[in-house]
């Protein structure tokens, strides 16, 4: 019952409601007038550009919900949710957005992808409209549009920071030749640079290539005096043959680092090499806040990024309420995953904790998540 109420709520106010019928009076009695109806309440739009068809439709469906739950949280009967579906393409979705322009939207929440996000862009930029969207493609963040999406260098930079902190002075990254790769290595060269620490050594591999091979080439370039901490952009059993190798070749123990690529893999303490590993996450209390009451909401468990569409729900709902026509830029506000500052370059920061790897499966807290920084790095 609960689960539905929470569901419903939303749209209640959303429904048409019959006038009411009033009685006449009987005879000999005064006649009273009926009550007044009340207007109906000004409400503030925003649109939801979502996947609600096509190959992630069970993803945007998803989605939905935690924005829904997001509204529900507000409890603001002012503001109004108005999903449009993108069908998972960049056509749809800038169809979508003006779709939702012509309904008078004052903000968006979405798209997925980053094509989606750069064909919505265009209309909503247009219009002066404020999108938070969900890709975690930093260069699509700009006047107007935030991406709310935890990005590779975020996560290479609080990994660098970490180490640091715990004395690592020699790093090295091995990682596959794709955008997130590079994003990895730009992220954590200037992460390097800003502390004052020498560059990484890098090596990368093919997507599918042989990471054994590129594990045991980053320990030569590495020589004799080794690496005190070692990036790993893999993930699953690639992460797993990587770390092996490089544990079996470098000439002392190196502190392992991960992305968040590995939070649902309980399978990988199972690799020796990689017990106590590091890899950043959500804050644990936030997220476990979440998923408990989207369980409760809708009877089943949240997929990762429901937390996104949860932030960027709570954040265009309160810049319609309150009038600013740009989201709140510059505070650090609590989300499903843990904290988030909107920048005014269009980036999200957010606080992400130091998870380590367990044989049990359950990653361990290493460090809380802090506070995220006022300006990008």
């Amino acid at each position: 019952m609960v689960a539905g109420i929470l569901l419903l709520l939303p749209f209640a106010a959303c429904a048409p409601q019959a006038p009411p019928r009033v009685a006449m009076p009987a005879p000999g009695y005064a006649y009273a007038p009926p009550p007044q109806v009340q207007p109906a309440i000004p409400r503030d739009r925003v649109g939801l550009l979502l996947p609600l068809s096509g190959g992630n439709r069970s993803l945007g469906e998803a989605m939905l919900n935690a924005a829904q739950l997001a509204l529900f949280d507000q409890a603001d009967p002012r503001v109004e949710f108005l999903p449009r579906d993108t069908g998972g393409s960049a056509g749809g979705a800038a169809e979508a957005a003006r779709l939702a322009l012509n309904d008078g939207v004052r903000a968006f929440v979405g798209p997925l992808t980053f094509g989606e996000t750069a064909a919505a862009a265009n209309p909503a930029r247009a219009a002066g409209v404020p999108l938070l969207a969900f890709t975690n493609d930093a260069s699509q963040a700009g006047p107007g549009v935030w991406v709310l999406g935890i990005t590779p260098t975020e996560q290479a930079e609080r990994m660098a920071d970490a180490a640091a902190a715990r004395g690592a002075r020699r790093f090295g990254l091995l990682a596959p030749q794709n955008d997130f790769g590079r994003r990895l290595a730009a992220g954590l060269r200037s992460r390097l640079a800003l502390i004052g620490l020498p560059p990484p050594l890098v090596v990368t591999h093919a997507p599918r290539g042989d990471v054994v091979q590129a594990a045991q080439a980053l320990a030569t370039e590495a020589g004799p005096e080794g690496l005190d901490a070692v990036l790993l952009g893999q993930a699953g059993e690639r992460a797993r043959a990587a770390a092996a190798a490089l544990a079996a070749a470098l000439p002392r123990p190196a502190q392992f680092l991960g992305t968040m690529l590995w939070l649902q893999d309980p399978l990988l303490g199972q690799e020796p090499a990689l017990a106590g590993a590091w890899f950043p996450g959500p804050d644990p209390a936030a997220r476990q806040r979440f998923e408990s009451r989207y369980q409760d909401a809708f009877g089943e468990p949240p997929p990762r990024l429901a937390g996104v569409a949860y932030d960027a729900a709570a954040l265009a709902a309160r810049t319609v309420r309150d009038g600013y026509g740009t989201p709140p830029v510059g505070e650090a506000l609590m989300g499903a995953d843990g904290p988030i500052r909107l920048l005014p370059d269009g980036q999200a920061r957010r606080g992400l904790a130091i998870l380590a790897v367990d044989p049990s499966g359950e990653p361990q807290l290493v460090e809380p998540a802090p506070l995220p920084p006022t300006a990008a790095s």
